[in-house]
């Protein structure tokens, strides 16, 4: 694999709405960037699109991407940024004195390079973004189960449907994106089965109405249900998928008090999406050593500071990986962290900006806030998810095992379970598994998890997957090639 060396002053770590931020403003305030990501077009998640569309179709907040593109692209031809697209960084190393840089190696995503990177920056920020939490119920590795996350994906990069009569399950309002997308690009969504009470967003009156514009983006998700008559099931739950080598059926459960379930029903579907949250892509920061928090949905996050920086020097933190709360969120904190780097390279100080953009971080926070406190994990894992259902895909490894190893060898947390039972130990190294090992191991009640206990379900030593025979045509001592493009 030919190694390329790329030095910047400032590396950026995924291309969505707070990477891509970030590197426009820094790169516009006169510093040299590298922009890494591991899709072919900037824009993330929220902001993904096929190739040839200038932006993503049906989407909210796209006049933001049109106007981030259209600052991007003479950066891009000054040489002020350099995009490094389809690339996902596999390593990264620390400097090793307060003068020296960062160290990023990355391998090609797109199938058609075998070109990676070294990329040496005085700075770096990591913008990687979250993927979709699952909990395993039974049927839930037959052909036609996807992600939400996966499912939407799909559809906005592709224009791929998964299927023609989909459910879609779990808690929180992404769900309604997911069903929403897939029934105005023709299918017939049957049910979308919302394990909580919508009532649960009362809890936090103040952070509900802090974002006004999800209302309107509420509005239109409504409408859209209207017209293509889209079943919204609240505290109601997917318990079963059929099928034998496809997805033929599901059964749905209404949810009563302490997770109890009855009045089961079947419907006929051929998709299946599941979505239960999101967790944080953390690997590389775990590598870096910085600091972590565990986030009011239970999940593990970097502790930063107001200017996003983190707790190692140099390092700096915006969007899901600070704790998830979406698009907006994301490019508050994007906007706040290329300022400060201006600021500490001595380029630029903009303190009014700042101040603008950190008002908006605290409305994005107490709404990511909110959020969480509507959509909490089930209550009751024992009627969800019954000991014969595999949890580790990977390791073939069932919840009665885990359970077993929980109760009879008193493995407390993910890390002993990991260790007892292979969960978490496959090719996915826990990032399908993770938060259902940690709630049968932990319990469902987020305020009892530690930083300690779920930092095992993070730490990867390589941050993504590479062959060994990449690996064994590297010089891990120096980069093999020089930026000469």
């Amino acid at each position: 694999m030919s190694e390329i060396r790329v030095q910047v002053d400032f590396a950026v770590v995924g291309g969505g709405p707070a990477g891509l931020t970030a590197a426009v403003i820094a790169a516009e305030g006169g510093a040299n960037v590298a922009l890494i990501d591991f899709n072919a077009r900037v824009g993330g998640q929220y902001w993904r699109h096929g190739a040839g569309e200038a932006t993503p179709i049906g989407q909210h907040h796209t006049t933001e991407l049109r106007s981030l593109i259209a600052r991007l692209k003479p950066l891009v031809s000054s040489g002020r940024v350099r995009e490094l697209l389809g690339q996902q960084v596999w390593n990264v190393a620390a400097p090793n004195s307060p003068s020296g840089a960062f160290s990023l190696r990355t391998t090609a995503t797109t199938g058609t390079s075998d070109r990676g990177y070294r990329v040496e920056a005085q700075r770096l920020l990591v913008a990687t973004g979250a993927y979709d939490r699952q909990l395993p119920i039974p049927g839930w590795t037959l052909p036609g189960v996807v992600a939400a996350g996966g499912a939407q994906a799909l559809l906005k990069e592709h224009g791929y449907v998964v299927g023609k009569r989909i459910a879609v399950g779990g808690t929180g309002p992404f769900l309604l994106s997911v069903a929403a997308g897939l029934a105005r690009a023709g299918a017939a969504v049957v049910s979308v089965c919302e394990y909580n009470s919508p009532l649960l967003w009362a809890r936090t009156p103040i952070g509900t109405i802090s974002q006004p514009g999800k209302a309107g983006e509420g509005a239109q998700y409504v409408g859209t249900f209207i017209h293509k008559r889209i079943p919204y099931l609240p505290r109601h739950v997917i318990t079963e998928i059929h099928g034998s080598d496809h997805v033929t059926g599901v059964t749905i459960a209404k949810v009563g008090r302490n997770g109890t379930l009855f009045a089961h029903r079947t419907k006929q579907v051929d998709a299946v999406a599941l979505g239960w949250g999101f967790t944080p892509q953390l690997e590389l920061l775990e590598a870096l050593g910085a600091s972590m928090r565990v986030d009011s949905d239970g999940s593990l996050v970097a502790r930063v500071d107001h200017t996003q920086r983190s707790s190692v020097p140099g390092l700096y933190v915006a969007g899901e990986a600070t704790g998830v709360g979406g698009a907006t969120k994301a490019m508050a904190e994007g906007e706040v962290a290329g300022l400060t780097v201006l600021h500490d390279v001595g380029l630029e100080s903009h303190t009014s900006r700042v101040t603008q953009a950190l008002k908006r971080v605290a409305r994005a926070n107490r709404f990511a806030h909110a959020l969480h406190n509507a959509s909490p994990l089930p209550a009751n894992l024992e009627t969800l998810i019954p000991d014969s259902v595999a949890v580790c895909r990977c390791e073939e490894v069932t919840a009665g095992v885990i359970r077993a190893a929980t109760t009879e060898l008193e493995t407390a947390t993910p890390r002993d379970g990991k260790i007892t039972t292979r969960a978490g130990m496959g090719r996915c190294q826990g990032r399908e598994c993770g938060l259902a090992v940690s709630c049968l191991s932990l319990g469902t009640d987020t305020r009892n998890w530690s930083i300690d206990a779920l930092r095992p379900t993070q730490k990867r030593a390589i941050a993504t997957p590479i062959s060994l025979g990449a690996l064994a045509e590297l010089d891990l001592n120096s980069s093999s090639g020089k930026d000469n493009e």
